[in-house]
């Protein structure tokens, strides 16, 4: 049965294409600091004088090596980065005369002062070592409004945006599928208290109970994951309560009972894996969603906390640049949020129409 959906599913071109964009994302998220042009702790290297510029933007850097504060194990490094104190000094030009380097600082585009710094100072000693010290760097999606590299933020908030998706999901199924196939099977007075809560968790606004049980376990990196699960299960209850309802009285069912099966057995073993289909499917969607509100509570200031990069925050600190003509700091987190939920509802949708019996005949 697994492999003939996973047949179908990969024959249809739109589930396939948001596997390969989920795929991409999850790779960039576990290897985000392995690929990031910047790999300091959350991409926060900001260097000011070269804050909002476009994509594509190049510059000319000298390097000046500072005492590390910090000395972890570099396996640690490409999961958690790791910390550069040394000094960026952005240049539009330079020379090098009598054991100094004579720069022009690279203030704005209209401003430039003359510094200088001796060999010895830049290079610990070894002066002919200098040229290693002038860097160019290129910034393939522009810096923000602190003049940090947009895509090593970008990368690295893929992983909250995955993140908030499997533990909000993870925590929504855990709760949904409890409650729903309590309530589908035993029905009575604990299917009517599942749907009196189904019913009040479902009359609220999920951005509001959001805020809710973010104001009671407090702001965090967990807790705003948490507080988005435990308003996602709403869905999943009311599916798995319906679908258990109509599977409690098929044939195989009512003989496991009358061959003395438990009940726990029977919901387990039994009527769970006959009703996986449709709970991938609203996982999926779930996904999706989850995706969103991290995003809107990050825009609202509610989610992931700076420094740490967010989607959501991101266009935060950046959509006033809209009206500078410097857009591209607020579309591109937005474009990432559309593509990453656009690719769930598309592996929503392919595993719909795979697990359709009928669409398959």
């Amino acid at each position: 049965m697994a492999s003939s959906v996973i047949t179908s599913l990969l024959h249809i071109r739109t589930a396939v294409l948001g596997i390969c964009i989920i795929a991409i994302a999850l790779l960039l998220s576990i290897f985000a600091y392995v690929i990031s042009p910047d790999s300091t702790p959350f991409a926060n290297k900001q260097i000011l004088e070269i804050q909002a510029r476009p994509p594509g933007f190049t510059q000319l850097f000298l390097v000046i090596p500072q005492p590390a504060t910090t000395s972890g194990v570099q396996t640690s490094s490409w999961f958690f980065g790791a910390s550069n104190n040394d000094l960026y000094i952005p240049v539009r030009s330079y020379k090098v005369k009598n054991e100094s380097i004579y720069i022009e600082r690279y203030v704005d585009e209209d401003t430039a002062v003359s510094e200088s710094y001796a060999l010895n100072y830049i290079t610990n000693g070894q002066p002919n070592q200098w040229k290693n010290h002038l860097v160019t760097k290129k910034f393939f999606l522009g810096t923000d409004g602190f003049g940090r590299d947009m895509l090593s933020r970008m990368i690295i908030g893929s992983r909250v945006s995955l993140s908030v998706g499997f533990i909000a999901v993870l925590v929504s199924l855990l709760i949904g599928i409890f409650l729903g196939a309590i309530g589908g099977y035993y029905r009575g007075r604990i299917d009517a208290m599942i749907v009196w809560l189904i019913q009040v968790m479902w009359s609220m606004p999920t951005l509001l109970l959001v805020f809710a049980f973010t104001i009671i376990m407090g702001k965090g990196y967990w807790q705003i994951f948490i507080a988005v699960g435990l308003t996602m299960w709403v869905n999943v209850a009311r599916l798995v309560r319906g679908q258990v309802m109509a599977m409690k009285n098929k044939t195989f069912i009512v003989a496991a009972r009358v061959m003395g099966f438990s009940d726990w057995r029977i919901i387990i073993k039994h009527i769970l894996p006959n009703i996986m289909g449709p709970i991938l499917v609203i996982a999926a969607s779930n996904f999706a969603a989850a995706i969103m509100i991290e995003a809107g509570l990050s825009f609202l200031g509610f989610g992931v906390q700076p420094p740490e990069p967010s989607w959501g925050a991101m266009i935060k600190e950046n959509y006033s640049f809209i009206l500078t003509n410097k857009p591209f700091l607020a579309i591109i987190p937005g474009f990432a949020i559309m593509v990453l939920v656009t690719a769930f509802y598309l592996l929503g949708n392919g595993l719909r129409d795979a697990l359709d019996v009928k669409t398959n005949l």
